[in-house]
């Protein structure tokens, strides 16, 4: 048995970025990840400007600029007949106008990295959580198992950051209110050409709906299904999917027998969820685990960084503190989360019920999308909630 002052469970990008901003005020924190490393493929890996401040206050915005990056300053959606611009992020302010694709992996690697300088730190891979230790109603750490058996490891506040399947937020009984997706996506890569378009897109067709993401020497595609219509497709041929990818981007009709089979496709099934309540006595759930975000607007990375920093800027006080963390401060962490919350998700719904919906349905009138770039109060407004988000958090904590 050990004990900290805080435990996280999760390495994604609320938990990793929770356990820096702790460990650097001087908290004694424990992040645990199931797996042995951060390298799995088709995860988020779009940081928004809002999540670049961040790391700019941390002092890290160099260092992850150094990684191998895009950056998007604009983004559009191609119909049959037409290019529509959809936000022009460079309008933006502040000194980070755009967004940057970078994978996941080379993200978490460098905010862990970053927490590893700060002495309450400590990382512990191949470590899954198995339950919850309850003592006088209250969370006080948790169960986990790694290549040496089974552990105990007690905190004065345990944080569940372990994604939209939490096993800590299903360990302490909260379970989320669905409200829907009406598609699954098919995740893929494709070969780059420099004469290539070079901007990320997305592609609306009567039928079929793609986004096709530059990541400079490949495209990273996602081809977009109804709800639970993997499993049909699958019965049949790729051909039918390399002949829909060949119509929709026909650039790359020359690649597409690279897909030989559905083995070469990563399926995301879509969930939009969120739980009415993120906390328990000694217990706080951010993240997906809070709130699974649609990938409409890719910002889930983003909604879960920006937990984090709310988390720590209210936390690590008391935590620094001691003593017992009262669940009232908890609940002001979720109250402050959750207008961004359920107005991204809200936005989310509208995007999926007025154009994926009805696209994928077959309805030729919803591929005729207005540009709404020329309304003089919308085009501001889109930017800014694609870029900055709804009230987006700056680090507080200092550094001890």
């Amino acid at each position: 048995m050990n004990r900290n002052t805080c435990v996280i469970a999760g390495g994604g990008p609320a938990g990793a970025v929770l356990a820096l901003l702790l460990a650097r005020a001087g908290v004694r924190v424990t992040l645990l990840e199931k797996h042995a490393d951060f390298l799995r493929d088709f995860r988020g890996d779009t940081i928004h400007p809002s999540t670049l401040q961040v790391l700019d206050e941390l002092g890290l915005a160099e260092e992850f600029h150094r990684l191998p990056h895009r950056k998007a300053r604009s983004m559009s959606i191609r119909t049959d007949d037409a290019e529509i611009p959809l936000a022009d992020l460079s309008k933006l302010p502040g000194r980070y106008p755009y967004i940057a694709f970078v994978p996941q992996w080379d993200f978490l690697d460098l905010v862990t990295t970053a927490a590893g300088r700060y002495p309450g730190f400590r990382l512990l891979m191949n470590a899954e959580v198995t339950g919850v230790v309850r003592e006088g109603g209250a969370v006080r750490g948790v169960h986990y198992r790694d290549a040496s058996g089974e552990h105990e490891l007690r905190a004065a506040l345990t944080v569940a950051a372990d994604g939209r399947r939490s096993d800590v937020r299903r360990a302490a009984g909260l379970v989320p209110v669905e409200h829907g997706a009406p598609m699954d996506v098919l995740w893929f890569r494709l070969p780059r050409e420099p004469a290539d378009p070079g901007e990320t897109f997305l592609r609306v067709s009567t039928g079929h709906l793609m986004v096709a993401i530059n990541r400079e020497d490949y495209w990273q595609l996602a081809y977009v299904i109804p709800k639970g219509g993997f499993a049909s497709m699958r019965e049949g041929d790729a051909g039918v999917l390399r002949g829909q990818v060949a119509r929709m981007l026909p650039f790359l009709g020359d690649r597409v027998e690279l897909i030989k089979d559905f083995g070469d496709v990563s399926v995301l099934s879509v969930a939009l969820n969120r739980l009415r309540r993120w906390h328990r006595p000694g217990l706080l759930v951010i993240g997906d685990a809070a709130h699974a975000m649609s990938p409409v607007f890719g910002v889930g990375i983003n909604l879960a960084v920006q937990d984090a920093v709310a988390a720590a800027n209210l936390l690590a006080g008391p935590l620094l503190a001691g003593g017992e963390i009262p669940e009232s401060l908890l609940a002001r962490v979720q109250r402050r989360r959750t207008p961004p919350t359920v107005i991204t998700q809200f936005a989310q719904r509208v995007v999926q019920n007025r154009l994926i919906r009805p696209v994928l349905a077959g309805d030729a009138g919803a591929v005729r999308l207005p540009d709404l770039s020329r309304l003089p109060a919308a085009a501001p407004l889109i930017r800014r909630f694609i870029g900055l988000g709804v009230r987006p958090e700056h680090v507080r904590t200092p550094e001890a």
